[in-house]
């Protein structure tokens, strides 16, 4: 079982940043479709959205709250299927779940509804983490290198 095990974590590693490639794809292009009736709702639409901040005691500005939140579905999406400002783009998502997640669970709707964002919210940070990978804009542009030389030239 062990050997198999092996030989097919060695095939698919040599398939990682294809692999991030398809994650990158399918998880950002799921956030642009999720937030362009958002982002292109306009300000009546941002600003039923950004009236969720009032659970956190921010009642300010309803509308600039939910063009932010619509922005981050959509255009972080859009970043993060094209691995471009990859990082960034994965902690702007993250935020974004994780006041999903807490303004659901403090609004009483429990974990049942709120689990979505949590699940959604620890991709993003763990996708931070690993990096998007060849097959980016990042790395065409250099913003990403290869850790490991990376890493050993910075212990010499």
């Amino acid at each position: 079982m062990k050997q198999f095990l092996r030989l097919v974590s060695c095939i698919l590693s040599r398939y990682r940043d294809l692999g991030l490639l398809l994650f990158r794809l399918g998880l950002g292009g799921m956030f642009m479709w999720h937030g362009w009736p958002k982002i292109s709702g306009g300000v009546e639409k941002w600003t039923g959205l950004g009236k969720t901040m009032g659970i956190f005691g921010v009642e300010f500005a309803p509308g600039l709250w939910g063009f932010m939140s619509s922005f981050a579905e959509f255009g972080g999406g859009l970043l993060f299927a094209l691995g471009l400002f990859y990082r960034p783009a994965c902690f702007l998502l993250f935020s974004n779940m994780f006041i999903a997640y807490a303004s659901q669970m403090i609004d009483g709707k429990g974990l049942q509804k709120a689990s979505q964002a949590l699940e959604d919210g620890i991709s993003f940070f763990g996708a931070a983490f690993v990096g998007p990978g060849k097959y980016s804009i990042d790395h065409l542009l250099g913003f990403e290198e290869d850790t490991k030389e990376t890493f050993r030239n910075k212990l010499r």
